[in-house]
């Protein structure tokens, strides 16, 4: 089994504080996550800085990705390592995805930014159902939602600082 975070954040996000290099240093420490999925907020350059100062690593997988902020809230697009074109609706973001092979995930769906019950409207992938920011009760209701939808939960730090990588799916 692979464990991964699947929601990190770099110093290329306007909310986040951590190195790129810190990313892979964890990751080469930690014993037993050795996957990460770079999601900064609507830009790419931080899986292009990770995965290049990784490529020195052979266990450490590093997940192209990237966290839109899409009118309607925000959604994590993996397996893609370009940003979709304008504007940036759910449909329009999951449509990319799908053109590219890439996995939709619904972010934080009931925390600041979050698309909420509005997710059951779109065809999404998974629901994040632990995030590293949001409160047990939010991350519960999203897990719930993910029951509610038949979706798998995914997890995701939500790193923005430089903290011990806490969670892996």
């Amino acid at each position: 089994m692979i464990k991964a975070d699947l929601h990190t954040h770099t110093i290329y996000s306007f909310d986040a504080s951590i190195h790129p290099k810190t990313v892979v240093d964890q990751l080469y420490a930690h014993p037993s996550i050795k996957a990460v999925a770079i999601t900064d907020h609507n830009t790419i350059e931080g899986y292009y800085k990770v995965r290049k100062l990784a490529s020195a690593y052979q266990d450490i997988l590093i997940i192209p990705g990237v966290e839109v902020s899409a009118v309607e809230g925000d959604l994590t697009v993996l397996g893609v390592a370009e940003l979709p074109p304008k504007p940036w609706t759910v449909e329009n973001v999951i449509d990319f995805a799908r053109e590219r092979g890439a996995l939709t995930i619904a972010a934080h769906p009931y925390r600041a930014y979050g698309l909420g019950d509005l997710t059951k409207n779109y065809d999404v992938d998974a629901i994040e159902v632990l995030n590293g920011v949001s409160s047990p009760h939010i991350n519960r209701m999203a897990e719930n939602l993910a029951k509610e939808m038949d979706l798998p939960g995914v997890a995701g730090s939500n790193l923005a600082q430089c903290y011990e990588l806490p969670f892996a799916v």
